[in-house]
């Protein structure tokens, strides 16, 4: 089996404790993973668990948004706006590992959507829209009205939820349904958690 001379002792350490997986490592030095194995052994190199390799992944993954550097004082209005916005209806649940904003309201709906456009800077194409309303209304057109409101393309809608049972007394409540607007990224979500925190704790 090849073997790594002692000499990247101090090298490999710095690189395996900057993130650097193992294989990343036999890469950079173009050795077999065995190798790597076995000079950590050989050298007492305590070896990372799947939840530290995994925390550690997930900080060296690039985000998918990018925010905006320097904000007018209408953005920093927005930004103010779509957090408050996110702290009221925004998904509570801590196991969460998206942003999942729910709203019936088209004005709200529209503050939410640009303030993730113009803000936080999304990608496009991630943006999911998830319908919910009652079998008394047409969830095509619904579909319809609000792709023409957000701007998100209809095949970016996942399927609706169609309600076959509820109070006929409420069925003017939601006139166009309930919306989620959604975003795949959970480190936009820690970013928004972050940011409703520092609002908390202004106050204080």
């Amino acid at each position: 089996m090849a073997t790594i001379h002692s000499d990247n002792l101090k090298t490999i350490k710095k690189w395996y404790q900057d993130g650097f997986s193992a294989r990343e490592i036999g890469d950079k030095l173009n050795a077999p993973i065995d190798a790597v194995y076995y000079f950590f052994r050989r050298h007492d190199i305590p070896r990372r668990n799947s939840r530290e390799n995994s925390a550690i992944q997930f900080q060296r993954k690039k985000p998918s948004f990018k925010l905006k550097d320097s904000l007018s004082l209408k953005e920093k209005e927005l930004k103010t706006a779509g957090v408050m916005l996110y702290w009221g209806e925004g998904s509570k649940w801590m196991g969460e590992k998206i942003i999942d904003f729910a709203n019936s309201d088209v004005d709200m709906i529209k503050v939410f959507v640009a303030f993730l456009r113009r803000v936080c800077g999304v990608e496009e194409k991630k943006l999911r829209v998830y319908l919910y309303c009652y079998a008394n209304q047409n969830p095509k057109k619904l579909i319809k009205f609000w792709s023409e409101i957000t701007k998100i393309p209809k095949n970016q809608f996942s399927k609706p939820y169609v309600r076959e049972s509820f109070n006929h007394d409420k069925k003017g409540k939601m006139k166009y349904g309930l919306i989620h607007i959604r975003y795949s990224d959970k480190k936009l979500l820690l970013l928004m958690r972050e940011w409703i925190n520092d609002f908390s704790n202004y106050y204080k």
